[in-house]
């Protein structure tokens, strides 16, 4: 079964907030984002441009014996994300940066802690297998606004967010079945003939269920080679589209047709 490591475009992204003590999605229009927890992000004139992860592995440190390199040693990565949406709801912006309303309409950062969150970033290999980088925890920050004067060209502000990596809250998630060592960032490859797209969700959602098959759809859309849903299997795209991967992170561009 074809699949491969280089990828184009950026299909979608979609979060979810993550409550603190269970590690479970925060399924509530109001406390959360949504009625099930989770919002993929796709509205008419929504979504993400660019997706830019770096950290995912740190460098080797040489260890030097007899005149020799005898070891190399890595440190913990500390995945972070570059993240720019063309748009996307006021609220949900809001909510994932942890900012709270007034009820009058204003939106002020908390002073407590900031949510947790859950991301997943979903793109195509060359064959047009969906590829998705998951992240079960992190905190999301908008360090800032920049406004400019429209001329004969109108100058937009595109939302920009940094994505900070945590270790996922339960202890069973993004675990190294080799070592038992829990890691903060996880790939899929809907390739993989043993791919179990409502496993990868309830993973990186924290027990989320897609009872509606709104991100389960848009995985088979994809064009992925493997079932994404048990049973189904939807066929390979082969026309490739250039992506740009850069090393020690992943970089995604959206391309227009």
């Amino acid at each position: 079964m074809a699949q491969g490591t280089s990828f184009k475009g950026i299909r979608w992204v979609a979060f979810g907030i993550i409550d603190p003590t269970t590690g479970l999605i925060v399924a509530d229009e109001k406390k959360g984002l949504s009625k099930d927890g989770v919002v993929l992000v796709d509205g008419e004139g929504q979504g993400a441009t660019t997706a830019n992860i770096t950290g995912l592995e740190e460098a080797g440190q040489q260890q030097y014996a007899n005149d020799k390199v005898k070891r190399i040693t890595h440190g913990t990565p500390t995945p972070q994300v570059a993240l720019t949406m063309l748009d996307m709801p006021f609220d949900i912006g809001a909510k994932t940066k942890g900012y709270v309303s007034d009820g009058k309409g204003g939106w002020v950062l908390t002073a407590g802690r900031k949510p947790n969150v859950a991301l997943m970033i979903c793109s195509s290999d060359y064959w047009g297998n969906a590829v998705l980088d998951c992240f079960a925890n992190g905190e999301m920050v908008e360090p800032s606004h920049n406004h400019a004067t429209s001329n004969k060209n109108e100058a937009d502000y595109n939302s920009t967010y940094t994505y900070q990596s945590l270790s996922p809250i339960k202890n069973d998630v993004f675990m190294d079945p080799t070592t038992g060592v829990q890691q903060s960032y996880k790939e899929y490859t809907a390739g993989d003939p043993n791919f179990d797209v409502a496993a990868m969700l309830a993973e990186v959602f924290g027990g989320f269920q897609d009872s509606g098959n709104k991100i389960i759809n848009r995985i088979k859309g994809a064009g992925t080679t493997a079932s994404a849903v048990s049973g189904t299997t939807a066929s390979a795209v082969s026309a490739p589209n250039d992506i740009v991967v850069d090393q020690g992170s992943h970089s995604g561009t959206i391309h227009a047709n």
